[in-house]
C-alpha cells in the first residue's frame, strides 16, 4: 500500500468536508440570522454546531497529521516557504474558528432560549453576529490561499 497516496487521499477529503461544511454553514447561518425569524436562528444555529462538531472538528485534526505525514513521506521540510506560510495561516484560521465556534454557540443558545421563553426576537445575538461575519471572511481568503499554496508550492523566499 502506498501511504503518501492513502494520507493524500484523506488530506483531500478533509480539506473538502472542512472547505464545504464551513462554506454551508456559513451560508445557512447568514441566512437564518437575516430572515429575522427566531425559529429559523433556533433551528439553523443549533445545526450548525452540530456540524461543526461532527465535520469540521475531526477535519481540522485530520489536516496536520496528513499533511505532516506526507511532508515526512515526500521530504519536503517544514521550513519549505510555503509550508510555514500554510502552518501560519492554519494557525490563523484557527484562532478565527475558536471564537466562531464559540459565537454559534451563544446564537444557538440564546435564540433556542427566546423562543421557548419570549418567543419574540429582539435580536440579542446581533452584536455577536458582527463579530462572526467579522472572523469569517479572513478564515475564508486564507482557506483559499492555503489550497492554491498546496497545489502550486511556490518558492516564496529563499
Amino acid at each position: 500500500m502506498d501511504w503518501f497516496l492513502s494520507l493524500k487521499l484523506m488530506h483531500i477529503l478533509s480539506s473538502t468536508i472542512l472547505f464545504g461544511t464551513g462554506l454551508g454553514t456559513a451560508f445557512y447561518m447568514w441566512r437564518a440570522d437575516r430572515s429575522n425569524d427566531l425559529a429559523t436562528v433556533a433551528r439553523v444555529s443549533k445545526n450548525v454546531v452540530i456540524a461543526d462538531w461532527l465535520f469540521t472538528t475531526p477535519a481540522v485534526i485530520i489536516q496536520p497529521l496528513t499533511g505532516y505525514g506526507m511532508l515526512m513521506s515526500s521530504g519536503w521540510s517544514l521550513d519549505t516557504s510555503w509550508v510555514i506560510v500554510s502552518l501560519v495561516l492554519y494557525g490563523f484560521i484557527g484562532l478565527c474558528w475558536l471564537p466562531v465556534v464559540w459565537i454559534q454557540i451563544q446564537v444557538s443558545r440564546r435564540s433556542n432560549r427566546a423562543l421557548v421563553t419570549t418567543a419574540t426576537f429582539d435580536y440579542p445575538h446581533r452584536r455577536l453576529m458582527k463579530y462572526w461575519y467579522f472572523l469569517g471572511w479572513p478564515s475564508f481568503v486564507s482557506i483559499l490561499v492555503i489550497f492554491y499554496l498546496m497545489v502550486f508550492k511556490p518558492t516564496l523566499w529563499v
